[in-house]
């Protein structure tokens, strides 16, 4: 395994696409894409590199909670607060296969962001790895967990993806939107209020804070929408998720702070006009990880 702390840049030599990724926190930081080469990932201007804290932006893997259902322990986990490792051999450029990186956390190594039922004295144990690879086609992360312990544990995992707005275009509704949500349960994390979505129209940011929860109902497992992020500018997203070879379904998270974000040391306080998160997980009616099984989420992110 490889220890370097610095940030590494992966690119396909076929279609020059390439991404960056930060060794704290196996954090993607940027994704450019064949083939007009506008970033995808938005990163705040005030985002912190060294190591002290989360970064602001692009795409935070939060595992074993979203958000902070136990508050023994931090909020969205332990993954994107610690540095993790280049798995030997696992870099690769070919036309074939794209172009691509492994990474490696495992819990021993996890030195920060600790608490609770996952403190230093857990009798839970795994270990985490984050796949990317991109191609002609778009980008694919794969986030893996694999329950090395004796005990089996409950979990969430999500990926925390910021999407650039183009031309400051984040509150214009008919250029910066979420479609495909329609029949979802809504949790909405501002109002309180509890839903389902019924209506056709696409999900917009408007004037003021978004953070709503979308829960699959019925027969959903896949995760399955479009992205408006600015004039001429989409983003075709899908993900799917299973625990130990079986599916379960995807939910959805989408989030701007708007008027929050001036309180937030680490993101300019007009950056909202730049971004959308659409950030899909298993977070609903998750299966506990067995001793010796993995868990695995997907996302698949393509710029048209």
């Amino acid at each position: 395994m490889s220890t370097a702390k610095e940030p590494i840049t992966i690119t396909h030599t076929a279609t020059s696409s390439s991404f960056t990724i930060h060794p704290y926190g196996a954090h993607l930081t940027s994704y450019t894409a064949s083939p007009d080469f506008r970033p995808v990932l938005f990163l705040s201007r005030d985002a912190i590199l060294d190591g002290t804290k989360p970064i602001r932006g692009g795409i935070p893997l939060c595992f074993p909670q979203f958000g902070q259902p136990d508050p023994s322990y931090p909020q969205h986990g332990f993954l994107r607060n610690n540095y993790w490792k280049v798995v030997e051999g696992s870099a690769f450029d070919d036309d074939a296969r794209g172009a691509g990186i492994a990474m490696e956390l495992c819990l021993k190594d996890a030195v920060h962001a600790r608490g609770g039922k996952w403190g230093e004295d857990t009798k839970y144990d795994c270990v985490c790895r984050f796949f990317v690879r991109i191609d002609g086609e778009g980008m694919t992360n794969a986030l893996e967990v694999e329950n090395t312990g004796n005990e089996a544990f409950d979990f969430q995992m999500l990926l925390h993806t910021y999407y650039l707005v183009s031309e400051g275009k984040a509150l214009d509704g008919t250029v910066c939107y979420v479609e495909g949500l329609k029949g979802y349960r809504v949790s909405d994390k501002v109002s309180g209020e509890e839903y389902v979505n019924d209506s056709d129209e696409p999900i917009a940011i408007e004037d003021s804070i978004v953070d709503r929860v979308y829960t699959p109902l019925g027969e959903k497992v896949e995760l399955d929408v479009v992205v408006g992020t600015g004039p001429g500018r989409k983003i075709l997203l899908k993900a799917n998720g299973d625990v130990d070879g079986k599916a379960v379904p995807v939910s959805g998270v989408v989030w701007n702070p708007v008027e929050k974000a001036k309180a937030m040391a680490d993101f300019g306080d007009d950056q909202y006009n730049d971004m959308i998160c659409v950030e899909p997980g298993l977070l609903s009616n998750v299966p506990v990880l067995e001793p010796g099984k993995r868990a695995t989420f997907t996302q698949v992110i393509k710029s048209v």
